[in-house]
């Protein structure tokens, strides 16, 4: 089973990518969950895709299609979804059939706030669903105060750690059918 993880923050130290690093790791056998970097995705624009969708676009695109399922680590800020991540969703909303319809996906998010991702999620779930992808009823994995789980871009609070677990492993048995 092949699981395409992506994290709304670009950041290099970016909490939510370490997130899905752990769940790399945390995976049962037989799963795989590879990471895609939406660095290179460029603003959707109607007129750029009119002109044929850009190389990073493609690839974007494609490793939606290929995957089984998608696992997206979801930052919160200001209350709200990333751009980087409404716009991946965005483009992959986008072709007959798009890459994201019927896609399921899994959602888990990472912040320094109490809270956790709480809003950022709920947003981005109403997205995925007018983009046509599956958001599973799973509970959510929503790690607050996350500076002090994750130390050096590695999950150290086993609490959490065993929350990831079973979110990850409850994911793959979900797309397994």
């Amino acid at each position: 089973m092949n699981i395409l993880a992506v994290s709304g923050s670009l950041r290099a130290g970016s909490f939510n990518t370490a997130l899905l690093r752990a769940a790399q790791d945390l995976a049962p056998e037989g799963v795989s969950i590879t990471l895609f970097s939406l660095r290179d995705l460029p603003f959707f624009d109607q007129d750029v895709e009119a002109e044929g969708d850009p190389a990073a676009v493609v690839a974007w695109k494609e490793a939606v299609r290929a995957a089984d399922g998608l696992l997206i680590a979801c930052p919160e800020y200001n209350g709200g979804i990333t751009g980087v991540l409404k716009n991946a969703v965005d483009w992959a909303s986008r072709g007959k059939p798009a890459p994201l319809a019927g896609k399921l996906c899994c959602l888990v998010g990472a912040s320094p706030g109490v809270t956790g991702t709480v809003r950022a999620q709920d947003a981005l779930r109403l997205s995925l669903r007018r983009a046509g992808a599956r958001t599973e009823p799973q509970g959510d994995v929503l790690v607050g105060q996350v500076h002090t789980k994750i130390e050096g871009g590695v999950l150290t609070d086993e609490r959490t750690i065993e929350a990831l677990r079973r979110h990850v492993a409850e994911f793959a048995e979900i797309v397994r059918g």
